[in-house]
């Protein structure tokens, strides 16, 4: 795989309220071409503060693989969809990896794949 700023793979983290709200986020990112997959995992109990709150929620979380060339349209893919006035968008470097997946997650989110 190439090591070129744009193809670093990237796992990006958001929360939902819900599992449909969930699934259908998912599978719009894939479907765009913005993310080569995107893990639903089973619901979690978030306690934050909000606006001076403690809040405690019911979400299910997403765990996003897309590359750093894509990050902006899937931010503004999520932050377009997302219920949230401010959403959990998480993006973290994947420092390693199965050089065959990543090669994948990269091959799967070029801009040429989705024209």
């Amino acid at each position: 795989m190439s090591s070129s700023t744009a193809e670093q793979v990237l796992l990006v983290f958001s929360n939902l309220p819900d599992q449909p709200l969930a699934e259908t986020l998912a599978r719009m990112l894939v479907e765009q071409g913005l993310a080569a997959c995107v893990n639903i995992l089973p619901p979690v109990q978030s306690i934050y503060r909000w606006q001076g709150k403690l809040e405690q929620a019911s979400e299910v979380s997403l765990m996003i693989k897309t590359t750093q060339a894509r990050y902006a349209e899937l931010e503004a893919a999520i932050r377009a969809a997302h219920p949230y006035e401010v959403p959990e968008i998480l993006a973290i470097p994947a420092g390693a990896g199965l050089p065959s997946y990543l090669q994948w997650v990269v091959d799967e989110t070029k801009k040429d794949l989705n024209a």
